[in-house]
């Protein structure tokens, strides 16, 4: 329980500050993640296959740098608070809007555009919380702020079984739901003050391109951009077609889907919130290479469990690893940034990885409809060989737990 002593002496305006990241993050996931349990719906809705819907998903991790760069760049240069809440109440207006879409052409523009307001929430949320904390509560943090987006997914899961099961409505009501994040734009202008570093850095600051920012920093985006790619094809390799899997494959009822995907998430917190704080002991790139290597023996278990407790067993193990992982995400991409490009660099590295990984969802499709529908046997496959791809560039990246912020200090 030391692990979480850092949480205890945050001030009151820092816990509003890391709550607020933790939910906007949290939020989005969420409005992601209500795609991946319709698929099947608005495929048969739209009368097309599954891996025609799918190029939603495709789209919205495409257009993610976008929006980290554009609202990134607008983070640096007007304040992480402000560009913070513009982009919750973008994000939440067009998952609203997809509710209203009237063929799968004008979704999928919805979700390109959704995805360019999903891009800019990470960079600008992780850099607000974590320019506002001690240094030492960092690893911590992070697991926490990366949490959030395991929770979004758990409670996709449950707005699921409540709109399908208990509501007996249609994929359209899932997006109706997706506009509730709206609301966190009023605990972000009521509590939440602007970062302390970057209102410290504006003093005789003077504007700089980009390309100025970036002098020297080609190699460290080139580095975090490829790591990032690395894990996206883990987590989005375990996570987007497992519903699928689940009712296609083992033909399992939405109750028991649900159930399982709690349980999957349930563990993805554990995970970030333990190897985040982990990470302050061992290092940032120990833990990450750690929690990929311990992935290996949890995949039979997750795919081939034979059992409804194996699986779910399975199901919860592996994402220990996969967000556990992620959980040290966030505070070492802001510690590879310098400040000045601290708003941009982060979320823009990591949509780029997203971008080299946006097809994952689509592969794994094409790749079981030629395997006889064999979601499991391609599945496995990928999270092997991703989780070897992940710890080896985490072995070859730079360590940087601790480095200053602004003017802060150890």
């Amino acid at each position: 329980m030391s692990w979480f002593s850092p949480l205890r002496q945050l001030d009151s305006t820092q816990r509003h500050t890391v709550a607020a990241s933790f939910l906007g993050w949290t939020l989005d996931a969420f409005d992601f993640f209500l795609l991946v349990f319709v698929l099947g719906d608005i495929a048969d809705d739209f009368q097309v296959h599954k891996t025609e819907v799918t190029l939603g998903i495709l789209l919205t991790l495409a257009a993610r740098p976008l929006g980290a760069l554009l609202f990134g760049r607008l983070a640096d240069r007007y304040g992480r608070r402000p560009v913070l809440m513009f982009d919750v109440l973008l994000f939440s207006l067009l998952e609203f809007a997809c509710a209203f879409a009237p063929t799968l052409t004008v979704l999928l523009v919805l979700r390109f555009a959704f995805g360019v307001a999903m891009g800019g929430e990470w960079g600008v949320g992780a850099s607000l919380a974590l320019e506002s904390i001690p240094v030492r509560a960092r690893g911590l943090v992070s697991g926490l702020l990366q949490s959030g987006y395991p929770c979004g997914y758990f409670l996709g899961a449950i707005a699921f079984w409540v709109v399908f099961d208990v509501l007996g409505l249609g994929w359209r009501a899932m997006f109706v739901v997706g506009v509730l994040p709206a609301l966190l734009v009023l605990y972000l202008r009521s509590k939440v003050p602007e970062s302390p570093v970057w209102q410290a850095g504006q003093a005789g600051r003077q504007r700089r391109s980009l390309r100025d920012s970036m002098r020297g920093q080609w190699k460290r985006l080139l580095y975090m951009m490829l790591l990032m790619m690395a894990f996206n094809m883990f987590s989005h390799g375990s996570q987007d077609m497992y519903p699928t899997f689940l009712k296609s494959q083992l033909h399992l009822q939405v109750g028991t889907v649900t159930v399982l995907t709690m349980l999957l998430n349930a563990g993805a917190i554990l995970g970030g919130l333990s190897f985040g704080a982990w990470s302050e002991r061992i290092g940032r790139r120990r833990a990450m290479i750690v929690a990929a290597l311990l992935a290996l023996p949890c995949i039979p278990l997750w795919t081939h469990g034979g059992s409804l407790v194996l699986l779910g067993l399975g199901a919860f193990l592996i994402q220990v690893m996969v967000q556990g992982a992620w959980g040290i995400v966030p505070a070492y991409l802001n510690e590879l940034s310098s400040d000045d490009v601290r708003g941009t660099l982060p979320g823009f590295a990591y949509q780029l990885g997203n971008l080299l990984a946006a097809s994952t969802a689509t592969a794994q499709s094409w790749l079981a409809d030629r395997s006889g529908g064999n979601y499991a046997l391609v599945m496995a496959g990928w999270m092997a060989a991703v989780a070897v791809v992940l710890a080896l560039l985490a072995w070859l990246g730079p360590e940087v737990r601790g480095t200053y912020f602004g003017r802060q200090r150890s």
